[in-house]
């Protein structure tokens, strides 16, 4: 049996899943065709679902987007992460607790939420993160963020948008509360684990 034809039994689309495995790692039809050995043409006729691939050929574009075979069968309508399992991260900083909202391998977009203590923050040496656009959004508390050298200070429900090569700063300004903050970047900060 081939992929297209399990797919249709299935009810899968595997085109539509490659495609979007190949958007999300913001990779070109050119790019995932010569890493996997097939020809742009062929590559966009399985990704419209009106080509089949050999298993071989399946296998090397599961490979190329690092994607598990499985996950183009049992694609989940979204990706639910509860509360109670947000997963610890430290991107550094002081005085802060930071859990990672979105799925770990979701490349699109990382949403972060901190819990910074009073003075808490990620210190005075600006830093730039390899993203096109920050996102913040400030939960509770007072957030004060230095944007090549202009400090800007938001509350509650304020948002700051930015692009994040810029050096920046940021520290909580309350003084008797964590500050609780929202951040988002796309795509996601790269994984160096």
């Amino acid at each position: 049996m081939t992929a297209q034809a399990q797919s249709d039994a299935d009810g899968v689309r595997i085109g539509e899943q490659l495609k979007a495995a190949r958007m999300a790692r913001r990779k070109t039809l050119a790019e995932v065709a010569d890493a996997a050995g097939l020809t742009k043409g062929f590559l966009s006729k399985i990704e419209r679902d009106q080509a089949s691939a050999s298993v071989a050929s399946l296998m090397r574009l599961c490979e190329t987007l690092d994607l598990s075979i499985g996950e183009l069968f049992n694609a989940p309508a979204g990706n639910v992460v509860r509360r109670a399992a947000y997963p610890p991260i430290n991107f550094g900083g002081t005085g802060m607790t930071e859990y990672l909202l979105t799925p770990n391998g979701e490349r699109r977009l990382q949403a972060i939420l901190s819990e910074i203590e009073p003075g808490g923050g990620s210190g005075n040496e600006p830093y730039s993160l390899p993203a096109d656009v920050e996102f913040v959004f400030v939960v509770s508390g007072r957030l004060a963020v230095t944007l090549r050298e202009e400090e800007v200070v938001l509350e509650a429900g304020d948002t700051l948008t930015f692009a994040p090569h810029v050096p920046h700063t940021f520290r909580s300004a309350s003084e008797d509360a964590n500050t609780q903050v929202l951040w988002v970047f796309s795509p996601a900060l790269p994984d160096h684990s």
